[in-house]
This record gives structure tokens, sequence and C-alpha cells, in this order.
């Protein structure tokens, strides 16, 4: 095969991804979110040395 046919089923097989990259970095920030409101939480009450 040649280098232009390989790109053109290349192309031709592109397709959406299984998961949304979008709810992906929404699950990500969400975690990052809450483990820094439980670091906010235990930490806050603590006396600075």
């Amino acid at each position: 095969m040649s280098l232009t046919s390989l790109t053109i089923i290349a192309a031709e097989a592109h397709s959406e991804p299984a998961v949304s990259p979008y709810v992906v970095g929404a699950i990500a920030l969400g975690l990052l979110l809450a483990s820094l409101l439980i670091l906010i939480a235990i930490g806050g009450g603590r006396e600075h040395s």
C-alpha cells in the first residue's frame, strides 16, 4: 500500500471517541475540587507553628 492510500484509510476510519473529552475534564475537575475542599476542611483548624 502506498502512503496516500494509508492516509485515506486512516482518515475514513476516524470516529468520535467513546467518552467525550469534556466529560473526562469535568470528572477530573470535580475530583480536584473535592480533594481541595477536604484538605481545607481537615487543615483549617490547625494552628500555625
